[in-house]
């Protein structure tokens, strides 16, 4: 069992904490390493780090910032291989969709080194006579993240860290208590990339301590990725404090399809929307409003694709589906499976005696379909996050994007056509901020904003592209005159009347 450590101002720390959270392998339920929960204090001398950081940082020309950010694509790629193991073991994702995840925080990455040209601001001469204006946009100060435990390395070490650090902040960063190996494993790739002291902090520990993030002086934003509940309590303690604030919550993304969609194809890129990284993805798509005259056929072809996948340890190469992130979350789902069927969904495709041999104890959950789902079921309204699709039946377009709008969440919305007016139609009117048209997953490249609306998001300006390089930094405008020698001394007599 490894002892993890906490990792502030360059250094893995002895905590002082008397608790530790234990962090397990979900493939076994086996506990594989430990890691303390940091004090108050803890917490407060990697802000206070943090702090004493950033004026040197700050300081360090944009261009510097950019290659040291190369330096770390490079050393990512070398420990490409122990990273995503490493991910797939404390999260549970299938090797592919580690790799995927760890890959993500590599796009990130080399996106923070394009930061010369996303950091340049506006400039325009002669705004009024001989006066010239310039915008520039400089750090701020102490950056917070609080980060997810269902993607362990993307949303923490891609989205949050390197964005706000190549900007010129400094970053105190909270893991999840269930997944932060991955973290832990970045930190030391930060340091020896050769990036100062202070700059980066990584810091395990409980709501009590995080709340300290919500509040201190000199924490000057929060970036947040968790459930709608905390969210709302992130934004609106942060905002009350003075801070800038975005927290990505939930979502019960849609699909719609429409009876011109290929079956086949349309069903592939559903499952894999569906039941990819077992459901726990705020980008799933665990609901799909399919018109009547296919649903039937629709459904069996799902029911079909699904079996033929193998269910397995997340570590194992033919392994499709792997198991949910601990066992607290296996029962979540199955309590949420047991609701749907007691609130009269028809249970196609049953997931929760899933055996896998030779794993007893791990946190498996099969891929489980519910048809006949309405609204008035809440199985089809909340977010399960887990390996679970619900079918929403509707006679066509007109009913099926209604029906899709009238979710509080909106994070993405998807249609299956092929028909372009449709497509049109749909991607004008959803409320989904990230739309897909045939695209089960329409989660945009790091250059585009990842951009949820309604419930989904609490904030004004998104992680990803230019949204997060605005949101890292904040523009100064500076407006300058100039005079040659002979017209201030003109300016100068022909002011002067000669009084005392």
């Amino acid at each position: 069992m490894e002892k993890l450590r906490p990792f502030i101002n360059g250094e893995w720390i002895e905590s002082k904490a008397e608790k530790c959270n234990r962090v397990f392998d979900p493939s076994t339920g086996n506990q594989i390493a430990e890691i303390p929960t940091c004090t108050k204090d803890e917490v407060e001398y990697a802000i206070g780090c943090a702090k004493a950081a950033f004026p040197a940082w700050s300081a360090t020309p944009v261009r510097k910032r950019a290659q040291m950010m190369l330096k770390l694509a490079e050393l990512i790629r070398r420990d490409m291989k122990e990273l995503t193991l490493c991910c797939a073991t404390e999260n549970g994702k299938t090797l592919d969709e580690a790799a995927g995840d760890v890959g993500k925080a590599l796009e990130m990455t080399e996106l923070a080194s394009s930061a010369p040209s996303l950091l340049m601001g506006d400039s325009l001469m002669n705004t009024s006579t001989g006066y010239d204006t310039t915008l520039y946009r400089e750090p701020i100060g102490v950056f917070a993240g609080i980060a997810p435990w269902n993607f362990p390395a993307m949303i923490p070490v891609g989205w949050m860290a390197p964005l706000a650090i190549v900007c010129g902040n400094t970053f105190v960063l909270k893991p999840a208590s269930t997944t932060p190996m991955t973290c832990l494993h970045f930190a030391a790739l930060y340091k020896e990339a050769g990036f100062p002291n202070g700059v980066l902090n990584v810091v395990p520990c409980s709501r009590n301590e995080a709340e300290i993030l919500l509040t201190h002086p000199d924490v000057k934003g929060i970036t947040f990725v968790g459930s709608t509940s905390v969210g709302k309590h992130v934004y609106a303690t942060a905002a009350a404090n003075g801070k800038r604030v975005q927290a990505l919550c939930e979502a019960k993304n849609h699909a719609l399809v429409l009876k011109d969609a290929p079956i086949t194809r349309t069903a592939a890129g559903i499952m894999n929307s569906a039941f990819g990284c077992a459901g726990e993805r705020c980008m799933a798509l665990p609901a799909v409003v399919v018109e009547e005259a296919v649903a039937d056929q629709l459904v069996a072809e799902i029911v079909r694709l699904c079996k033929q996948q193998k269910v397995g340890p997340a570590y194992h190469a033919d392994t499709k589906l792997g198991p949910v992130g601990s066992a607290s979350h296996r029962q979540f789902v199955l309590d949420w499976i047991q609701k749907g069927v007691d609130e009269g969904a028809e249970l196609v495709l049953d997931g929760r005696d899933v055996k896998v041999e030779g794993n007893p104890d791990g946190y498996y959950v099969g891929h489980t379909i519910f048809d006949h789902v309405t609204e008035k079921m809440s199985i089809g309204r909340n977010e399960v996050f887990g390996p679970v699709l619900c079918i929403k039946r509707v006679k066509d377009f007109e009913e099926g994007l209604a029906l899709m709008n009238r979710n509080p969440f909106a994070n993405g919305s998807v249609i299956f056509t092929q028909n372009g007016y449709y497509a049109r139609e749909f991607a004008r009117r959803t409320d989904g901020g990230m739309v897909g048209v045939n695209v089960g997953i329409p989660v945009p490249i790091g250059i585009f904003p990842f951009s949820g609306h309604k419930n989904s998001f609490f904030g004004d300006l998104h992680c990803h592209g230019k949204d997060a390089f605005r949101f890292y930094t904040e523009s100064k405008t500076v407006t300058t005159r100039w005079f040659d020698e002979e017209e201030m001394q003109k300016e100068h007599v022909d002011s002067w009347d000669g009084s005392l």
